[in-house]
């Protein structure tokens, strides 16, 4: 009865699956690693799935990356299938906005974070940055992102791309902020048209080349005229020194 009792002391009461319940929070030790995920023992007769997916609200390209053999970590039943004695496991915690909960037209919260040339790059809770191209920061032209986005900045954006394969999110600010007055206040002080001699020098490729093909031409009726007059020139004095001649003659 001794031995029969030490036994029953030194099993180990285990949960089952049944118990379990979907967005239940555990706590488990990763048991396996292989290219689509991690297997973590979280106290009952089968391991749980963490799929590389769900290991963070990124994109993980390598499951090393986040987690290895032997790694306590905390995670939350996504799904169970019972019947197939499998338990579905996500690292993320529940509320946590991801990449593949975007859409296209959506409106989101940030802080930029960074900002280079050709734009400025916004945290919106995802674990990447989304990129807000310089382009999609206003209506008119933008020389310098700085004159209309500073770091630490919150804003509101607009979502125009959404690349989950690269984890790419790209945003706009056009329509959701009240474009400058400036340029449009200068643009009603300028005169209704310009000067002439400004008029002038705006001239396009063809204009300049029909101008100098119109000149070349005024140029060679020129050189015909002058030679016309000269030749009527030495005309005129042949027949005058003839007559000059005859004069004297007589």
């Amino acid at each position: 009865m001794s031995d029969q009792e030490t036994k029953v002391k030194v099993i180990p009461r285990k949960r089952v699956v049944v118990k379990l319940a979907r967005g239940m929070k555990l706590t488990g030790k990763v048991r396996r690693v292989t290219n689509f995920g991690a297997f973590v023992d979280i106290g009952v007769n089968t391991d749980g799935l963490v799929h590389i997916s769900e290991l963070a609200p990124y994109r993980v390209a390598k499951v090393t990356d986040v987690v290895n053999v032997g790694d306590e970590v905390t995670v939350w039943i996504k799904d169970l299938n019972k019947a197939e004695n499998r338990i579905s496991l996500t690292m993320i915690p529940p509320g946590t906005k991801t990449i593949r909960d975007l859409q296209v037209g959506d409106i989101v919260k940030g802080t930029v974070t960074r900002i280079e040339p050709y734009g400025a790059f916004v945290d919106i809770g995802i674990g990447r940055d989304a990129l807000l191209r310089v382009r999609e920061m206003a209506e008119g032209y933008v020389r310098n992102p700085e004159d209309i986005v500073q770091v630490g900045e919150e804003l509101e954006a607009r979502v125009i791309r959404v690349d989950v394969r690269r984890n790419q999110v790209d945003l706009s600010l056009k329509g959701l902020r009240e474009e400058a007055e400036e340029p449009q206040a200068v643009e009603q002080e300028l005169p209704e048209a310009l000067p002439e001699e400004e008029e002038e020098e705006i001239v396009s490729p063809f204009e300049i080349a029909f101008l100098e093909a119109q000149a070349q031409k005024e140029r060679r009726r020129e050189k015909r005229r002058k030679k016309k007059r000269w030749e009527a020139f030495e005309d005129d004095e042949i027949i005058r020194r003839t007559l000059e001649y005859a004069d004297k003659s007589s």
